[in-house]
């Protein structure tokens, strides 16, 4: 039996090629197949970490909207990319990660039946908060091109209508390292304001961008930073995954049901983490941190369209992964899927339910694999299509 706001929900698909890669426990698979990273975490959290295990304060469920310091920390760092003040105490809340925050706001902002749009394709995760919320999703096509994807900002802003009560943003974005443009921004900010809509961007990834440019965020946009929600992580620009710590900046006025939400979810984050991300987040090289690790997962995704060539691989602007066009090689993404682990020793995510068009592509994360291991990857597809 499955109760109604499950319908619609088939899972992601990571956690069955994951775990069947676990289960192979085979040294020669390239697991490709999971947003993880070998690049370590920041020293200084490493350290603050270790610290906060012999601090009693850090043993606590206390203060259920996150420890201060990364409350202001938060507000801080968003504030920064977009020249909004946000008040740590009033407009910010801590979460168990990014989509535990996607989650709440979600939930805070969405009646049922209402629409929200989003890009696809898109991480089947983002797509599931949706109808778990009780929301509808509301999809605008990004398409392939030589140049990586492209979504046009007048089919986003023609998608925000009376029905919608959010817009869910992410640039890259997960899976397809697109990367949206200030003319996006632009398109949605009457129909956004007409309706009243909330703009919820997902920041998880917003600086792993591979033109070196500041990322372009609604909350700086004059006509959007009123409706603007941020949910920020440490999971990717800070690599830290495990310490499942993220926050949520917003207006006031919604920030109170955001935290309202989370008292009734999770009720709050890893105690022994959030001074660790506080520290990440404001130390004086976080940006250089930011940017050096970018480089190294640049140089990793070049390393494998490079080993793929002729392969009808689409190129991303950023992020961790990149996606290949299975229907173009007369395959189903299963298939597809189903050949590289069988043939070759390689991990990879069909993305059904990634999205209307998700079915046809096979995601491959490039973050997790050092180069060495990446260079017969040429050879491993030809055994696995050849």
């Amino acid at each position: 039996m499955t109760v109604s706001r499950l319908r619609e929900i088939p899972g992601i698909g990571v956690d069955k090629v994951g775990d069947a890669a676990d289960a192979a426990a085979d040294p020669r698979f390239l697991r490709l197949e999971n947003l993880d990273t070998d690049l370590r975490p920041p020293e200084v959290a490493l350290e603050v970490t270790r610290a906060a295990i012999d601090r009693d304060e850090a043993n606590s469920y206390l203060p259920f909207q996150g420890h201060l310091a990364l409350r202001e920390a938060a507000c801080a760092h968003v504030t920064a990319l977009t020249g909004h003040s946000y008040d740590p105490q009033a407009g910010c809340v801590s979460v168990a990660g990014g989509l535990n925050g996607i989650l709440n706001v979600l939930l805070a902002t969405v009646e049922p039946g209402q629409e929200v749009v989003i890009c696809d394709p898109v991480y089947a995760g983002l797509v599931n908060r949706i109808w778990l919320a009780g929301g509808v999703p509301r999809f605008v096509s990004c398409t392939p091109g030589p140049a990586g994807w492209v979504m046009d900002p007048e089919e986003l802003a023609a998608a925000v209508g009376a029905r919608t009560a959010a817009v869910l943003l992410l640039s890259p974005v997960m899976p397809t390292g697109a990367v949206l443009s200030v003319e996006h921004l632009d398109a949605i900010a009457g129909p956004v304001n007409r309706h009243g809509a909330w703009v919820i961007w997902d920041a998880a990834m917003e600086r792993i961008r591979f033109d070196s440019q500041l990322p372009v965020h609604p909350g700086a946009h004059p006509d959007l930073a009123a409706r603007t929600i941020t949910v920020g992580s440490a999971s990717k620009e800070l690599r830290m995954i495990g310490w499942r710590v993220g926050w949520v900046t917003g207006p006031e006025q919604i920030m109170a049901d955001i935290g309202l939400v989370g008292l009734t979810n999770v009720v709050c984050q890893v105690g022994i983490a959030q001074q660790a991300v506080a520290a990440a987040l404001t130390h004086p090289e976080a940006d250089a941190d930011v940017a050096a690790a970018t480089r190294v997962w640049q140089q990793r995704c070049e390393l494998v369209l490079d080993q793929l060539a002729g392969y009808p691989c689409i190129r991303p602007r950023g992020g961790w992964s990149l996606l290949i066009d299975a229907q173009a090689m007369g395959l189903t993404a299963e298939e597809a899927s189903q050949r590289l682990f069988s043939r070759a020793q390689v991990a990879a995510t069909p993305m059904t339910g990634w999205g209307p068009s998700g079915s046809r592509y096979l995601r491959l994360v490039f973050a997790n694999e050092p180069a060495e291991r990446l260079h017969d990857l040429r050879a491993r597809f030809d055994t696995a299509f050849g």
